[in-house]
């Protein structure tokens, strides 16, 4: 009955924690004060004959495998018909949703801290997205996409460079030796529409080249200006509206200015809004131009081709002196994570303050960061290569692409500068990687671009990038082997 026809399905699931959790984002550690609003997960299904694709977004930080593989394995025991490399999890990257890690320097904090423990937290989470998985299956049914770019100001590069070529990461640029902003900036707002045959508008991936973290220093739970931005779609385009958030390529980007930041404060008083709404506007007005063009595009066949690559990627070049810093740092910090323990053994009432534990859990993650600098350098001889999972999506003329990384947006504008689709949808934090910066920026330094930020460097983000190209040009082609040899030189390709 539905032989060469796309069918659509979507869910949503609330998996908001019910009890305090730490929140993921920064050095130190935040229990969870409340909740501002719901943390989601979104989901899309499409299938077109025996090719499908089952994509959860969520409002986190990352997605830790243990999360990935479980929501796999309990949703193709529930339906063995879906593949379960078929499923894709993709976080919008909020620092203020829930911890997912439950190994890495994030996840511990060196002190107890009465919290829901985050192995209880997944599974919590893990329950409630498979069955909004399956449900989306389930309900699947014949329908249409279309597919538009849009623009609107939402990242902004958050590196600033000196006179002598030192980047950081914000600070304050109001300094002689202020040079320039390290990298580019990508305005551009991708967005997929779904409606059923009756004409009826039922869903909308909307992709961002910005993390979702105007608020991500806060002590509340909040999916941050998607929260915004979803409320504000449904008014326009109807409260059963599904949202499916995608964070692209976007590393070095954020919803904060480095500059400009008076000017910016006095509209948003005179306009009498948040940062977060005005985001939300300039998405929406994005997407709703974007909608206004596609009322004769919308396709009910198009190509479905879900390809999965596993790439063998170089893992960073650690040198001596790399782990000698490390070293000292570590040791640094280890005397004040020392003295701040001591000093609750010893004042105790320290505890009835309001975040006490701040101190504490900061000195203790720094120095387990820069620990896994030297764990790194040791082990490097016996490992050098870090095997991560990708995805390369075709639908129609479209390319979905994901990244495990916090991919910085040089990698992003090659991939789309080579891609063979009439539009690229790259996706980050498919998984639980950590930054893979640019070329340019490790020689600027700075947080995202040294040694202890990145387990790979610029030249594993470039193989990357390369593999992914040549990925999307396969699926463009009539060979049927999509793969792309991992000693293959993919640049003269």
């Amino acid at each position: 009955m539905h032989e060469n026809r796309l069918l659509i399905g979507w869910g949503r699931a609330d998996i908001t924690p019910d009890k305090p959790v730490l929140i993921s984002g920064q050095f130190h550690a935040r229990v969870s004060e409340g909740v501002a609003d719901a943390i989601t997960a979104t989901v899309l299904v499409l299938q077109l004959e025996r090719e499908h694709l089952v994509m959860v977004s969520c409002d986190c930080v990352c997605i830790p495998d243990v999360l990935r593989d479980d929501v796999r394995l309990r949703l193709a025991a529930i339906h063995p018909d879906i593949d379960p490399m078929k499923v894709v999890l993709h976080a919008t990257h909020t620092h203020t949703g829930p911890e997912f890690r439950v190994e890495c320097p994030f996840s511990e904090t060196g002190i107890d801290l009465d919290v829901m423990p985050i192995e209880e937290y997944v599974h919590f989470a893990t329950e409630r997205i498979v069955e909004a998985a399956a449900k989306a299956w389930e309900t699947r049914v014949p329908g249409k996409i279309a597919f538009g770019q849009g623009y609107a100001v939402i990242g902004h590069n958050r590196r600033w460079v000196d006179v002598d070529g030192n980047s950081t990461m914000y600070g304050n640029t109001d300094t002689s030796l202020f040079s320039h902003i390290e990298g580019y900036e990508d305005h551009s707002i991708g967005v997929l529409a779904t409606r059923n045959l009756k004409g009826v508008l039922t869903g909308l991936v909307i992709n961002v080249p910005c993390p979702s973290q105007v608020s991500e220093e806060e002590y509340l739970l909040s999916a941050d200006y998607w929260c915004e931005t979803r409320a504000e779609l449904r008014h326009r385009f109807g409260e059963d509206l599904f949202i499916l958030a995608q964070c692209s390529a976007a590393g070095d980007q954020s919803p904060h200015i480095i500059f400009n930041r008076l000017a910016e404060e006095r509209m948003l008083r005179l306009k009498k809004c948040t940062l977060r709404q005005e985001i939300a506007l300039r998405i929406a007005d994005a997407v709703t131009t974007v909608l206004n063009c596609l009322e004769t595009e919308f396709d009910d066949a198009p190509v479905l081709m879900h390809h999965v690559e596993m790439v063998d990627l170089a893992l960073n070049v650690l040198t001596k002196s790399d782990a000698e810093f490390a070293r000292m740092e570590a040791d640094k910090f280890s005397k004040q994570y020392r003295k701040a323990k001591k000093e609750l053994e010893i004042n105790p009432e320290i505890r009835e303050k309001p975040r006490w534990y701040f101190a504490v859990t900061y000195a203790y993650r720094r120095m387990k960061w820069y620990q896994g600098v030297v764990e790194r350098f040791e082990a490097q001889k016996r490992q050098k290569k870090l095997p991560v999972e990708i995805h390369v999506i075709r639908l129609g003329e479209v390319v979905f692409t994901t990244t495990p990384f916090e991919y910085y947006l040089d990698f992003g504008i090659y991939i789309k500068a080579r891609s063979q689709a009439v539009q690229t949808f790259l996706i980050q934090l498919a998984g639980q990687g950590t930054y893979v910066p640019s070329q340019r920026s490790v020689l600027g330094g700075g947080y995202g671009s040294v040694p202890a930020s990145n387990h790979v460097g610029p030249e594993g983000g470039r193989q990357l990038a390369q593999t992914i190209a040549m990925v999307i040009r396969n699926l463009w082609s009539d060979n049927k082997d999509y793969s792309v040899p991992q000693n293959s030189d993919s640049e003269s390709r």
